[in-house]
Order: structure tokens, then sequence, then C-alpha cells
């Protein structure tokens, strides 16, 4: 469990945003980030972040809601959520577990990702749905 990244104290209730400051939440961490990641599936390598879950009533969008752009592919059950303004990947609804969103950890208030030094890396390559999908 992280309570710190840097010199920031992760908040029970933290905020976050997207680089424009058109979208806006707060998500409840009230035992800091747990597991951080990275995920090596085609998306998730091509926009490098690192994400952190949560279950869904634990993100709460409280500004810019309507400027959000949903993007799915493949199986069609994750959902990625960017900003429309400026293309910032906010969160995204799991394919692995719906009940769970993945948030970027960048885009929380004062934290620096590059502070947790190294990340656990998830498989999607080898996707487990990928897996049952193809028998």
């Amino acid at each position: 469990m992280i309570t710190k990244i840097g010199n920031i104290k992760i908040q029970p209730h933290h905020k976050g945003s997207c680089h424009c400051g058109e979208v806006e939440f707060v998500v409840h961490l009230p035992n800091g980030i747990k597991d951080p990641r990275r995920c090596d599936c085609s998306m998730c390598r091509r926009k490098g972040a690192i994400a952190a879950y949560v279950p869904l009533s634990s993100l709460q969008i409280t500004k810019g809601a309507d400027k959000l752009t949903l993007y799915q592919f493949n199986t069609m059950t994750a959902k990625h959520y960017f900003c429309s303004i400026c293309g910032i990947y906010t969160h995204h609804q799991t394919r692995a577990n719906p009940e769970l969103y993945g948030f970027n950890l960048a885009c929380l208030d004062g934290v620096n990702p590059f502070d947790l030094g190294d990340v656990r890396v998830n498989d999607g390559i080898n996707h487990p749905s990928d897996r049952a999908a193809s028998v």
C-alpha cells in the first residue's frame, strides 16, 4: 500500500484532473494506493500510463463528464475514458473485472508517477478474456 508518492501524501479523497482541467474527479483511497501497475496490451503500452484500481463507487467525476470521450476495442468490454479537449486518459472500466475502475495516477493532484520507481506490469498481451474467446 502506498500512502505517499515523493513528497505528496495520498489523501483519503484525492482529487485529480486531465491536463486542461475540463475533467475533474475524486478518487476515494482510504487505504492509499494498492498495487499500481502498467499493462502491456496494445492500448495501454501506447498510452504508457500507470494505473491503480478502485471499485466503481470509489471514483466520481466532479466536473466535465460531458467532456469525456469513450473508446472501446477488441472485446468491447473495457471502457477507456479520455478528455475530448486535451486527450488525456483519466480512467477506464476494466475488462478483467468490470466492477473496477483503473485510474491514471499521473492525473492525481501533485503526484509524479516517476517517483514510484519500478511498477508491476500486467500481461495484457495474453489476457484471459482473449484466450477464452479463441477456444
